[in-house]
């Protein structure tokens, strides 16, 4: 008979450990555990689609992407429901036939809407997830049960609601937005489908947004900074009273460490509406986190309680904030801390985090030299990047390659860098919105000094260049690249990388 304190020889965390014989006894540990809550947790998300491979289905995708581009981009808005309100009328109020959790904040929004799609699914409910701006396809936007809609489905859910489209443009003032339009596909969808709840991302704001036509059983906002401040307000608490909007009667509002006055004015909006809060860092929070092989291991407290060792495959402390937020918001919708005491299942809240992915935010799509997306676009964003990437990687030499809008606070954007950039390669992408890359070149001179900057406006010219001086300590040196400043940025270097 063996010996009962024998390692089991088929325990795949022993298994690791005898693996790494020559390394800190501490740190094979927590890559081995890391590296099995990952193997747990099974499958991850769905990357973001390509184009599709069928040249009519590509030819019929593109028609219906040239026919939204003709209309309101997202950056050109006017402050009013009425016409997405006249949409959800002459299509049978479609946003009121499943619950939802909606979700505003300045940053942090698709990242946390992920984790409670993946949360949600885990328990077996069928979700529809709604967020925005896309990185790579425009089907991105709108999924079901984890995944982008297809191609087809796209197509078809447009040309269904077309008709209605068409007869609501011609009732109101101004046509439909290019974004209504979207969040008219998105609610329809859902309705179709049909999920058991959907979980919505904000465009813009909140009261206003045309999203807010849905009344949230949870409304979840992230953490509140400056952002479209020509539209918002100039400060926290100005932007929180338009986030705000999306606090429903009797609702419950998951909340975000916020700056005093944005607190201030959400929870003014609770009070007003009878809607229950709570708080990030008094009713939920994180209790311990530290850096494991390709993200983190986390302990969270959430409304029933504590949920130790969960694997997060996303790195830095700003996720694992958001994995906080969104599990509250899991727990809300499932009544944890109202209607019942005890918390969610440990194992499948465990396996549901493991399999979280984030496109485009801290994402890893080459080695040798490291290549890191993300997607920050202002100046906060920045901020939690630059201490993510000190946190998660050793870096000797980072090269950043930086694609802006611009209409974001460029400099902020670039300040917040400038510590952790040995130099920078100034690009533009293909938006119309994209600052030109002389433009970029001329502030980034300004906050780095002229030695560190080099110019590229073609984005594969600047991949290369950054890619060839993170090279130049030779290749066992640690050089790396981060790309980042837009979305769009991040979206056409992951094709260019070959992801997608």
């Amino acid at each position: 008979m063996s010996d009962q304190n024998e390692p089991d020889p088929l325990d795949p965390f022993d298994e690791i450990i005898a693996e790494e014989t020559d390394r800190d006894p501490d740190l094979a540990v927590i890559e081995a555990g890391s590296r099995t809550l990952r193997t747990q947790g099974g499958k991850p998300q769905a990357d973001v689609p390509a184009r599709p491979e069928d040249p009519e289905v590509d030819k019929a995708l593109r028609e219906v992407e040239t026919e939204l581009a003709t209309r309101w981009g997202e950056t050109k808005l006017e402050p009013s429901v009425s016409r997405i309100s006249a949409l959800m009328d002459v299509l049978g109020e479609p946003q009121r036939s499943y619950p939802s959790i909606h979700i505003t904040g300045t940053n942090g929004k698709t990242s946390t809407a992920r984790m409670i799609e993946a949360l949600l699914g885990a328990f077996e409910l069928r979700t529809g997830r709604y967020t925005s701006p896309h990185v790579q396809s425009i089907t991105e936007r709108i999924s079901l049960d984890g995944a982008a809609i297809s191609a087809e489905r796209f197509i078809e859910t447009y040309q269904d609601i077309k008709p209605y489209i068409e007869m609501v443009d011609a009732q109101q003032e101004y046509r439909l937005s290019f974004f209504e339009v979207l969040t008219g596909m998105a609610y329809a969808a859902f309705a179709d489908a049909p999920v058991d709840v959907a979980v919505v991302e904000v465009g813009m704001g909140g009261s206003w947004d045309a999203t807010n036509v849905i009344d949230g059983d949870v409304a979840v906002v992230t953490p509140i900074d400056l952002d479209h401040t020509d539209r918002l307000g100039g400060t926290p608490g100005e932007i929180a009273s338009e986030k705000a909007g999306i606090i429903k009667q009797d609702a419950i509002v998951i909340m975000a460490q916020q700056p005093v006055d944005a607190a201030q004015v959400l929870l003014k909006k609770a009070v007003e509406v009878d809607a229950t809060v709570a708080r990030e860092g008094l009713e939920f929070g994180v209790v311990a986190r530290q850096v494991a092989v390709g993200g983190q291991l986390v302990t969270l407290r959430g409304l029933g309680g504590e949920y130790p060792e969960v694997y997060l495959p996303l790195h830095g402390a700003h996720q694992a904030h958001n994995a906080a937020v969104a599990l509250a918001a899991v727990e809300a919708f499932f009544g944890v801390g109202a209607a019942r005491a005890e918390s969610l299942d440990i194992d499948t809240v465990r396996k549901a985090f493991a399999a979280v992915a984030s496109p485009g935010r801290m994402e890893v799509v080459r080695r040798s030299p490291t290549v890191v997306l993300d997607a920050a676009h202002n100046p906060a964003g920045a901020r939690v990047t630059a201490e993510a990437i000190g946190e998660a990687f050793d870096f000797s030499r980072l090269i950043g390659v930086v694609g802006a809008s611009g209409d974001k606070n460029v400099r902020g954007l670039l300040e917040a860098f400038e510590p952790i950039f040995a130099e920078i390669v100034v690009t533009q992408n293909s938006s119309h919105r994209a600052m030109d890359a002389d433009e970029l070149a001329a502030l980034a001179v300004e906050v780095f000094g002229d030695e560190r900057v080099q110019v590229e406006p073609r984005l594969p010219d600047a991949l290369e260049a950054a890619i060839t001086l993170a090279e130049e300590e030779g290749e066992f040196a640690g050089g790396g690249v981060l790309v980042t400043g837009s979305v769009i940025t991040v979206g056409e270097a992951r094709l260019l990388l070959g992801k997608g």
